[in-house]
């Protein structure tokens, strides 16, 4: 009865059927009245139905032209806003959503619990809650600018009348004329609707690709942060598309959300995000000073997974725990590459069985980022990382790369080893070349070098920065950087504790992929031997 009553509560499933009943009826009504234009079009009927309709100078603009056989461009705005006026009175209004119960947003220091009482509520819905996601900020802000460049390269890239043409249209019994002006009512419709492309991305963001599904009824946020404009435009439109139509959001972040925008950028679009978050969420500080994570590791049997200094009892230490886990796992050590975001790989120097061991310089010297953090965590439950040095402002491109991989580790909940140059708490403390105080902002990268990034997409999508996206560098404050210092230390130290290893092969992507493909194994095998 409880089960009941919570799907009740906080699932908007009704309304997922119906956005579903009607986008399909609406669908089905508007290739309808495509069809009876372009019927009328190829018996040369259309130009009086259209004059009918059209105020006097419009009909002498259009009989000028009646000699042409397809209706001219200028006149696709003007069918385009009638042919949508006659499906809302022939299908109605998108469906709207019931109201759903408030989210939380909890925001406070690190170390106090947030994920963690996050992550709780997550597992707590599991089979209880049908549709719902968890992401961490790194992985939501890449899914995003992956699902914007795909609909912006749709549309620029200029495809031959065959590949154009859906198939629906190619099996009309019209002329190739008329076809073509089907066609191009098509894309036209497109057009207008990639000019509001956020609210196409969040309606297509959260998919359940597995059961073919849309939309989610709960949607979890870890560390919300808006370092960017890129951050600000697109959460805004897309959590505030999502939180209207009945999505239940519980989010963490380290600022209250009227904090999280100190440098004013697009401040309109910020307070009006502001204001959909304080109408759809709780809005809880926790105001704890404990870093429970190192109360935990203070209080737990220490079991060393993080040598320093890189001297050679240390190094000798590292070896020695690197064969024994590669003996453990059993396998040979080969290079690999594994697959990453936007059709790109990794290599992985070093690997075997769900292990991997890479150098700082390989992971944090070269131009990668979350996307290529993210394939590295979700492929190995097991990585080890050798030569940390302390950072400082001569290295800060690697200081900012090395908390993002921190962060993905953390996330994907994967076992670390590390050897470094110094202790986890004097890591970030600086050299006496200079301390480390002006990280830039956090850039998550999307493709090679050399080829666009997010900000040029951004700049090409007509997205307004209210500035040059080149000119997106250094916007987190000394406060912004210090916590990210604070987060990645804290998470260092967690990850030696016995309850976070213990967790590894429970919660890690590798090992409930094995679980997984082991179940799906013993069905088929009894469904084998059954049928013998």
């Amino acid at each position: 009865m409880q089960s009941v009553h919570i799907q009740r509560k906080f699932l908007p499933q009704n309304l997922q059927i119906k956005l579903a009943e009607w986008e399909k009826h609406r669908e089905n009504e508007h290739r309808r009245l495509l069809t009876e234009e372009a019927e009328l079009k190829q018996c040369g009927d259309l130009w009086t139905s259209v004059s009918k309709r059209r105020s006097r100078l419009l009909e002498r603009w259009v009989f000028r032209r009646k000699s042409e056989d397809i209706e001219p461009g200028v006149g696709k705005w003007v069918s385009y806003l009638n042919r949508e006026k006659k499906l809302d009175s022939l299908v109605g209004r998108r469906p709207t959503a019931p109201s759903a119960p408030k989210g939380l947003y909890i925001y406070g220091n690190v170390g106090i619990g947030k994920t963690m009482l996050m992550d709780m509520f997550y597992s707590a819905t599991d089979g209880i809650v049908k549709h719902r996601q968890r992401f961490h900020f790194h992985e939501a802000m890449l899914k995003i600018n992956e699902a914007m460049h795909k609909l912006w390269k749709n549309q620029v890239e200029e495809k031959s009348l065959q590949s154009s043409v859906s198939s629906w249209i190619m099996n009309l019994p019209f002329d190739m004329k008329a076809k073509e002006w089907l066609a191009a009512e098509e894309r036209y419709k497109q057009e207008v609707q990639m000019k509001n492309i956020l609210p196409a991305v969040a309606d297509k963001f959260l998919v359940d690709r597995q059961a073919g599904e849309r939309g989610a009824s709960i949607l979890c946020f870890d560390e919300i942060q808006t370092v960017d404009v890129f951050a600000i435009v697109a959460l805004s439109g897309i959590l505030s598309r999502l939180l209207t139509t009945g999505t239940v959001l519980v989010a963490t972040s380290n600022r209250a959300p009227k904090d999280l925008n100190q440098d004013g950028m697009q401040r309109e679009i910020f307070l009006n995000f502001v204001d959909k978050l304080e109408e759809h969420c709780e809005i809880i500080l926790i105001g704890s000073e404990i870093d429970y994570r190192r109360l935990i590791a203070q209080r737990s049997i220490d079991k060393v997974h993080y040598f320093w200094p890189l001297d050679g009892t240390a190094l000798k230490e590292f070896e020695k725990i690197w064969c024994q886990v590669i003996n453990e796992v059993g396998g040979k050590v080969t290079c690999n590459t594994v697959p990453v975001m936007f059709g790109r790989t990794l290599e992985v120097p070093e690997s075997c069985n769900g292990v991997a061991r890479f150098t700082f310089e390989h992971l944090c010297g070269r131009p990668v980022g979350a996307a290529d953090y993210i394939a590295v965590a979700k492929n190995h439950h097991t990585v080890f990382i050798a030569d940390i040095p302390v950072m400082s402002m001569r290295i800060r491109d690697k200081a900012r790369r090395f908390i993002t991989l921190i962060d993905e580790l953390y996330n994907h909940h994967c076992r670390l080893f590390c050897s470094a140059a110094t202790s986890i708490d004097d890591l970030f403390q600086g050299t006496e070349e200079g301390t480390l105080f002006d990280l830039e902002s956090f850039q998550f990268e999307t493709e090679t070098e050399g080829a666009k990034l997010r900000r040029n997409v951004l700049a090409e999508g007509s997205v307004s920065s209210g500035g040059a996206p080149a000119g997106i560098t250094s916007m987190l404050s000394g406060q912004e950087e210090m916590f990210a210092f604070r987060r990645a230390v804290s998470r260092l130290i967690e990850m030696q504790t016995p309850l976070y290893l213990e967790g590894v092969r429970f919660l890690h992507p590798y090992f409930q992929r094995e679980l997984q493909n082991f179940g799906n194994y013993s069905v088929s095998n009894v469904q084998h031997q059954v049928s013998s």
